[in-house]
């Protein structure tokens, strides 16, 4: 498990879910986080957000009042005042347009993950930590579901069943390390892989971390 911040991370909850809601903030305080607000709709994130200047939002996507795509619209709203705010959206569902949006920006401090990825604890809360800390982490049902919307089709069928593995795993925010070991491969081997993804796709290959994360997702956005 990632190592846990010297400073408790300022932590705002949104979910309409009471039960859920609860549940999260029960687990992010007995995990060290600093709990500041949870909140039930899009509104109260935003006040909670410009009250408390949390270091972290754990996002729900449908919240009231019209339960279809709030709480991520609230985020990429919450990105774009405060940037250096870390965004971690959590939902049962791909909202691929919003999705789209919010991570062909900066992805550094954002996330977009499953609600289900929230039973193994450890990961979820690595998850939470790599987001707050700058990084990203992204659902591969996410990537998989924009990958399918792009209309640049033509050069993603240039990639080997291979690259398109390794293009997927960059995406959730692996790295080569990460990469290496879910492909039992060696890093020489990854590192040959992402030279030619980026080739093929006329990505710079000069990226770290979350930007190669961007120059991924740029693309499968289809701009």
């Amino acid at each position: 498990m990632a190592e846990e911040p010297t400073t408790p991370l300022r932590t705002v909850i949104a979910d309409d879910s009471v039960l859920l809601r609860d549940g999260l903030v029960r687990l992010l305080t007995d995990s060290g986080f600093d709990v500041v607000a949870a909140v039930g709709d899009a509104d109260g994130l935003l006040d909670a957000v410009t009250e408390y200047a949390p270091d972290l939002c754990l996002v729900d996507v449908r919240m009231p009042p019209t339960h279809t795509d709030e709480g991520l619209r609230a985020a990429i709203e919450i990105r774009r005042r405060s940037p250096d705010v870390a965004v971690l959206v959590l939902s049962q569902y791909v909202e691929e347009r919003y999705a789209a949006e919010l991570l062909t920006g900066d992805v550094a401090g954002v996330g977009y993950l499953l609600k289900d990825r929230v039973i193994d604890v450890d990961d979820f809360l690595v998850s939470l930590r790599r987001v707050a800390a700058g990084g990203s982490a992204i659902d591969a049902e996410v990537v998989s579901q924009i990958l399918g919307r792009s209309h640049r089709t033509s050069d993603l069928d240039r990639l080997t069943p291979r690259e398109k593995e390794v293009l997927t795993l960059m995406a959730e925010g692996l790295s080569n390390g990460g990469i290496a070991e879910r492909l039992v491969i060696s890093h020489g081997a990854v590192e040959k892989h992402i030279s030619n993804v980026f080739m093929k796709l006329g990505l710079d290959v000069e990226e770290s971390g979350h930007r190669r994360v961007l120059a991924v997702l740029t693309y499968l956005r289809g701009t």
